[in-house]
C-alpha cells in the first residue's frame, strides 16, 4: 500500500507559455524562455498519489513570477513579479512594449492571486504538515547575482535563515533549524556521491514560503537542485534544456527518499 505523505508541492517555475496578450510584444524565442525557465522542475517533483497535494502552473516565471512580491513591479525591479530582463540581462520584452500598469493588473488577477489562493485551500484541505517550495537552479551564478561566477551547490534547502537554519536577527525562519538541519543530513546519506549540500545558500527562500508560513504556520522549506544533475551539454538560452530523462527519474527518486526519510524519523513512519 502506498503511503500519502502529508506534503505539498509547490512547483511555480515550472512553466514556459507566454500569456496569450503578451505574444506579440515578447522579444524572447521559445529555446529562451524554456532555458530561463524551470521547466525540468515538473518532472523533478511529481509524486501523484504520495504527496497529499501540488500545485504549478503554465505560465513562464519570465512573465508572471509567483515567488516574488506582488508589489515588486517594473520598471523599479527588473526581476520583480513581472520582470524587464533574464537572469542574465537579456531584454524580454520588444523596445517600448512592457507591460503598462492596466496589463499588469490583469495578469496578476489571473495568474498570481489564484495560484497562492489555491495554495492557502491546499494547506486547509489537506492538512498539510510540510510544504517544499520547489525549484532547479543553474549550475553557475551568473552576472549581477551575488555569486556571480561562482559554483553552485548540489542542493540548497532554505528556510530563510543563517547557514544553520537559524534566524537571522529581526527576520523570521520558515521551519525549526532542527528540521532543515535534519532534511539536509536526509539528503547527504541519500545522496553520498554529492557532498556539497547548504542551508540558505546561494538562495534562502523567496515570497511563497515565507508569506504562507506567516499566516498559516505550516512548516515551509525551499528546495533547490542543482540543473547539473539531469541536464545535458549544449543546454543555454540559444539551444533550449536538453533534460536527460533517465537521469530525473533518478534524482526523483532520491529526493522522495530523502523527504521521506526526514519526515518517518521526526514524525514516526506513516500508517
Amino acid at each position: 500500500m502506498t503511503h500519502t505523505y502529508p506534503f505539498l508541492f509547490s512547483i511555480p517555475h515550472a512553466g514556459t507559455v507566454i500569456p496569450e496578450e503578451l505574444q506579440e510584444s515578447v522579444l524572447l524565442d521559445t529555446n529562451a524562455i524554456e532555458y530561463y525557465s524551470d521547466p525540468g522542475s515538473r518532472s523533478l517533483f511529481h509524486f501523484p498519489r504520495r504527496a497529499a497535494a501540488s500545485i504549478d502552473t503554465r505560465i513562464s516565471r519570465l512573465f508572471v513570477d509567483l515567488n516574488r512580491p506582488p508589489y515588486h513591479l517594473p520598471p523599479r525591479f527588473a526581476d520583480g513579479v513581472v520582470k524587464v530582463s533574464a537572469v542574465d540581462g537579456r531584454p524580454i520584452y520588444r523596445e517600448g512594449m512592457l507591460p503598462d500598469m492596466a496589463r499588469i493588473q490583469r495578469l496578476m488577477m489571473t495568474h498570481y492571486f489564484p495560484y497562492h489562493a489555491e495554495i492557502d485551500r491546499l494547506i486547509h484541505d489537506h492538512r498539510i504538515g510540510l510544504a517544499i517550495d520547489c525549484h532547479c537552479m543553474l549550475a553557475m551564478g551568473v552576472a549581477g547575482q551575488k555569486d556571480a561566477g561562482e559554483v553552485r551547490p548540489h542542493i540548497c534547502l532554505g528556510n530563510h535563515g543563517d547557514a544553520n537554519g537559524y534566524a537571522r536577527t529581526g527576520t523570521l525562519t520558515t521551519c525549526p533549524a532542527a528540521w532543515i538541519q535534519a532534511l539536509a543530513e536526509s539528503f547527504r546519506k541519500t545522496f553520498p556521491r554529492y557532498t556539497d549540500i547548504r542551508m540558505n545558500n546561494p538562495y534562502s527562500g523567496g515570497f511563497i514560503s515565507l508569506s504562507h508560513y506567516w499566516h498559516t504556520g505550516i512548516p515551509w522549506i525551499q528546495l533547490e537542485i542543482n540543473r547539473s544533475f539531469f541536464e545535458k551539454n549544449g543546454s543555454g538560452p540559444d539551444t533550449g534544456i536538453q533534460l536527460d530523462k533517465i537521469q530525473i527519474r533518478e534524482v526523483q527518486k532520491k529526493i522522495w527518499k530523502s523527504l521521506t526519510d526526514f519526515w518517518d524519523h521526526t514524525h514516526g513512519p506513516q500508517e
